[in-house]
C-alpha cells in the first residue's frame, strides 16, 4: 500500500516534447478567464517564449491575473529590460533566489526552483520537465529535446493548486510583495472527470525533503516485471542504486535511458563512472543520441508512471524544489512505455562493457575524476550523498 495520497477520477494526457506541449499550453492560456500561475526554471524570450509571453499579455488584457515565478539561476539570461516589459504589461513576476554577481557558492545558492508547473483557472494543470524555451534552438540543429509533460484535470488539482499558491506566497513575502498575495479568484472544484488515479509529489527543504525519492523507491521495491527509467541527470545514491540491483535479482528487467548528447560534461562523466557497476548487476543502459534527453520519467510494470521535473541526482533529490505526478493507469503507462521503447530501440546506443567509447583508460580516468569532484563538492556543501544512502 502506497503512503502517497492517490486520488481517483482524474483526466490525464501525456504530451511528448515541446512540439506537443507548447500549442496545448498556449491554447489553454488563451481560454483563461480568471488567473494563470506559471512556475518554470528557464524562461527564454526566444521563438517559443515570445509566443507564450504574448499569450500571457493578452490574458492580462482580458482581465486575467497572471503570476509568473522564475528561478534566479535558470532564467538569469532573461534581461531586466525583458522582465520590466512583462511587468509593464501587467504580469506579476517573482524571481526565486535571484543570482547575485558576487554571491559565493553554497547550499543557499544551489537551492533552486526547478519545478515546471502551470495552473489555468484552477481547472487545468500542466506538470513535467519542459521549460519555456525553444526545443529546436540548439547549435547542432537537432530534433527537439526529448521530454514529457502531462495535462491534468480533476480532483488532483486540489493538491497542485495548494502547492502553487503556497510557494508564490513564500516568495512574495521574501520579496516584500505582500500586495501580490491576493484571494483566490477561483478554486478547484474537485469534481471527478476521468478514470485516472494519481498523486502529486514535491520536494522542498522542509516537510517534503525525500518524497520524490521515496516514491521512486517504493515503486522500484514493489516492481515485479519491468522498470524503465529515462532521466537527464542520473547520479543516484547508494540506496537508489541498490534498489535497482535488488530488482534485477528478483528477476525484474531494469533499463536506463540516459543522455548521449552532452550538455554538461561534469555530470555526464560522473554518471559514466557508475556504468560498469550497474552493468555488472544486470541493469541495461542506453544513451539517447538523436537529440538532447531532458526527460525525467519512469514506467514500472506497465502500470506505474511518474512524470515531472526531478532528476535522479543530488541537485534534484537534495537541493532543488521539484514536482512530479505519480500515475497508476495501464493506458498512460502503455503510451509512455511504447514511446520509451521506441527511443531505446531506434534512437539510442546500448552501453556494453566491450565498448571503448565508454570504458577506455582515458574515459575511466575522466569519469572517476568527475565523480569524485562531484562527491567532494557535495561534502563541502554538507551533503555526503553517496556514502550515506545506506
Amino acid at each position: 500500500m502506497s503512503k502517497f495520497h492517490f486520488v481517483e477520477g482524474n483526466q490525464i494526457s501525456l504530451l511528448h516534447n515541446g512540439e506537443e506541449y507548447f500549442p496545448v499550453l498556449e491554447a489553454a492560456i488563451e481560454t483563461a478567464r480568471f488567473e494563470i500561475h506559471i512556475e518554470t526554471y528557464i524562461f527564454e524570450l526566444d521563438a517559443v517564449g515570445t509566443k507564450i509571453a504574448a499569450a500571457l499579455t493578452r490574458a492580462v488584457q482580458r482581465g486575467v491575473t497572471v503570476y509568473l515565478l522564475l528561478d534566479g539561476f535558470g532564467s538569469q539570461n532573461l534581461s531586466k529590460e525583458a522582465i520590466n516589459s512583462l511587468l509593464q504589461a501587467g504580469i506579476k513576476i517573482l524571481i526565486f533566489r535571484p543570482e547575485l554577481i558576487f554571491a559565493r557558492l553554497g547550499r543557499y545558492r544551489l537551492r533552486r526552483m526547478h519545478r515546471k508547473l502551470v495552473m489555468i483557472d484552477a481547472h487545468t494543470a500542466f506538470i513535467g520537465g519542459i521549460n519555456i524555451i525553444d526545443d529546436e534552438d540548439n547549435p547542432e540543429h537537432l530534433t527537439p529535446r526529448f521530454d514529457y509533460a502531462v495535462v491534468v484535470t480533476g480532483p488532483l488539482l486540489l493538491q497542485i493548486h495548494k502547492a502553487i499558491k503556497h510557494l508564490w506566497m513564500l516568495v512574495a513575502w521574501a520579496h516584500l510583495k505582500k500586495r501580490w498575495i491576493t484571494p483566490d479568484a477561483v478554486a478547484p472544484a474537485g469534481t471527478r472527470c476521468g478514470n485516472h488515479k494519481a498523486a502529486f509529489v514535491i520536494r522542498d527543504n522542509w516537510r517534503h525533503r525525500h518524497d520524490i525519492e521515496h516514491a521512486y523507491l517504493e515503486a522500484i521495491n514493489q516492481a515485479k516485471t519491468e522498470i524503465i527509467i529515462a532521466n537527464a541527470y542520473f547520479l543516484p545514491g547508494r540506496k537508489f542504486s541498490n534498489a535497482l540491483k535488488h530488482a534485477v535479482k528478483r528477476g525484474v528487467s531494469v533499463e536506463l535511458l540516459l543522455q548521449g548528447k552532452i550538455e554538461y560534461r561534469l555530470q555526464y562523466h560522473a554518471t559514466q563512472a557508475l556504468y560498469e557497476n550497474l552493468l555488472k548487476s544486470g541493469i541495461k543502459i542506453y544513451e539517447y543520441n538523436r537529440s538532447y534527453l531532458h526527460a525525467k520519467v519512469a514506467v514500472i510494470d506497465q502500470y506505474w508512471v511518474t512524470v515531472g521535473s526531478s532528476n535522479i541526482d543530488p541537485f534534484s533529490l537534495l537541493l532543488a524544489r521539484e514536482a512530479n505526478v505519480l500515475i497508476e493507469n495501464q493506458d498512460i503507462a502503455s503510451e509512455l512505455r511504447i514511446s520509451l521503447r521506441t527511443a531505446i530501440t531506434k534512437e539510442s546506443v546500448a552501453v556494453t562493457p566491450a565498448d571503448n567509447k565508454f570504458f577506455s583508460w582515458r574515459n575511466f580516468i575522466i569519469n572517476w575524476l568527475c565523480f569524485y569532484f562531484v562527491r567532494t563538492l557535495q561534502g563541502v556543501l554538507g551533503y555526503d550523498w553517496y556514502d550515506n544512502q545506506q
